[in-house]
């Protein structure tokens, strides 16, 4: 009996080991899967209770990731809901109305209350009642948060008086810088109505200062003359300069201009603002604005590092701030340091090149620019900047080496190598290693929003648009006679799953319920479309001639 060579012993279905090596793997499938029909691939696990029935039991929620690597459906769906906000709010005919409630006797009693609570706290701090103190502080805090509860917004006062008195720096304009109008700021968001009929908006670019010529790759075309260190700094700095950008903005024109705003890294790695503006304002304006803004950092110099990683200053327990390690010396703290200064560290400025447009609602141009707006939001900052070639890593690497050293903050760790104790310093913070993204090399500094939108732009917040679209599907289910009840989520309680947990279903069985799920759910949605559009022919005459009675 002749043996069969077509078939090698072990292969399935005859299949090679090349072969086999290419099919996809079941895990990857069943991520294909539901990434096709908007499934979060990588929930996280939340336990319930039920207080009423004590019932326990797992729950997959959404990870709720902006980044379309991570997870495709989350930061999809994320952009969608940016997209919808900025539509809602660009071209608005209406002023959106956020006139406060008065307050409720309820609050003014609670109120009352607090007052003589720190009333009592002060007197018992004066008489050295240190355990009635405590007992008064919490009662506060409780009060605090029944104020919130009953809908109380804003900062309360703080039983504490401050340490030291608040420093300020005089707000008399640079002499380099060109001097604006200012007029008092109109209680109005909407723009100049043109011909009784069109009210134009905005949209518009800012870039920063330049630091060196550049290639068509973004590289500088001598990295020895590229201004690393006034590249990180202005990084570091750019979101106080954009809200700088708007407070003068609104002033020279005289009204409360809103805008939907995202933040996006140039191909030499300086971030960039693109944003959306209700209403009409020249260009010439555009342009005078953006060329009399600055923003002054008044910090300690940073200039020069005093000391390396390997020689850092040590923590005095004793004297419970950081000392030199050679001549035990205390370092200035972070009020000294800056009790005295007589120039900022760092000013600064937007760059010459602005970009501004006037756009009708309702338009195609109107939605191509939304989508221009948002076209970066699912990408990470290592996606958007390119980083192919040898220059373009340089380029990175020299960038990511200078925020390395760059402080971020006021509480940076940083400061240890300058010398200076950073404020509220304490021992954790010897290894003068700081964890801010302002550091890290996936995101070369780019601040923490990526999308930046005033309060008054559609009246309404992220989580209320959310509760729009919930609200629309489930009227237009209601209208098919397809009833979905809102769940009563008042009597459950949310706890993280413990690391371990033996109960927790695997993560291939909560995708797979997550599918099914959605799957009813479409089902049950485009059954409702079907039975909201009328039927073919119905009432509507479509013959050319009437017909015959």
């Amino acid at each position: 009996m002749s043996a069969d060579l077509t078939t090698v012993p072990g292969d399935v279905q005859g299949f090679t080991r090349a072969e086999r090596m290419r099919q996809p793997l079941a895990g990857k499938v069943l991520e294909a899967t539901a990434d096709h029909h908007g499934v979060c691939i990588r929930p996280f696990m939340m336990e319930t209770v039920d207080y009423d029935t004590g019932e326990m039991r797992y729950v997959g929620v959404p990870c709720g990731s902006t980044v379309e690597t991570q997870c495709g459906p989350c930061a999809r769906k994320a952009r969608a809901l940016r997209q919808t906000q900025c539509r809602e709010g660009w071209h608005l005919d209406d002023e959106p109305d956020f006139t406060p409630e008065p307050p409720t006797d309820q609050q003014k009693l609670l109120v009352a209350y607090r007052a003589d609570l720190v009333a009592e706290y002060r007197k018992a701090l004066a008489e050295g009642a240190e355990t009635d103190a405590e007992e008064l502080r919490e009662a506060i805090h409780t009060a605090d948060a029944d104020l919130r509860n009953l809908g109380v917004r804003g900062k309360l006062p703080n039983p504490d008086a401050p340490a030291t008195a608040v420093r300020k720096r005089s707000t008399r304009r640079r002499q380099d810088a060109p001097n604006l109008p200012r007029r008092r700021v109109e209680k109005r968001t909407l723009g100049r109505e043109y011909a009784g009929k069109f009210r134009p908006s905005m949209f518009l670019t800012l870039t920063l200062d330049t630091y060196g010529r550049v290639r068509r790759d973004g590289t500088p075309v001598d990295f020895a003359t590229y201004d690393y260190r006034r590249a990180a700094r202005d990084v570091v700095h750019f979101a106080a300069l954009v809200d700088r950008w708007w407070q003068n903005l609104r002033r020279c024109v005289g009204w409360d201009v809103q805008y939907f705003a995202t933040v996006e890294p140039q191909k030499r790695g300086a971030p960039h603002l693109h944003a959306a503006l209700r209403g009409s304002i020249p260009h010439s304006v555009i342009k005078d604005v953006t060329a009399a803004t600055y923003h002054q950092v008044w910090w300690p110099n940073h200039d020069r590092l005093l000391y390396e990683t390997d020689r850092l200053p040590v923590w005095d327990h004793e004297r419970r701030s950081f000392v030199d390690p050679g001549t035990r010396q205390a370092l200035p703290t972070w009020d000294e340091a800056v009790a005295n200064l007589d120039a900022p560290a760092h000013v600064s400025t937007f760059g010459e090149q602005v970009h501004s447009k006037g756009i009708l609602g309702g338009t195609p141009e109107a939605g191509r620019h939304i989508g221009y707006l948002t076209k970066y939001l699912t990408k990470s900052v290592s996606e958007v900047v390119e980083q192919d070639t040898t220059r373009q890593r340089e380029h990175a690497d020299r960038l990511h080496t200078e925020l390395a050293v760059t402080p971020c903050s006021p509480r940076c760790p940083i400061w240890l190598r300058y010398g200076v104790q950073p404020l509220g310093a304490r021992s954790q913070t010897a290894s003068a290693h700081c964890k801010g993204k302002a550091h890290r090399r996936t995101t070369l500094g780019l601040p923490g929003r990526r999308v930046l939108v005033s309060r008054k732009w559609s009246g309404k917040s992220l989580a209320d648009h959310r509760a729009d679209r919930k609200r629309f599907v489930a009227e237009t289910l209601a209208a098919a006679g397809i009833e979905k009840p809102p769940q009563n989520t008042s009597r459950l309680g949310w706890q993280k799953v413990r690391p371990g947990d033996p109960g927790v279903p695997p993560r291939a069985h909560v995708l797979l319920h997550a599918i099914s799920e959605r799957l009813t759910w479409k089902a049950e949605y485009d059954r409702a479309l079907l039975a909201a559009q009328p039927p073919p022919g119905g009432d509507t005459e479509l013959s050319a001639t009437p017909l015959a009675a």
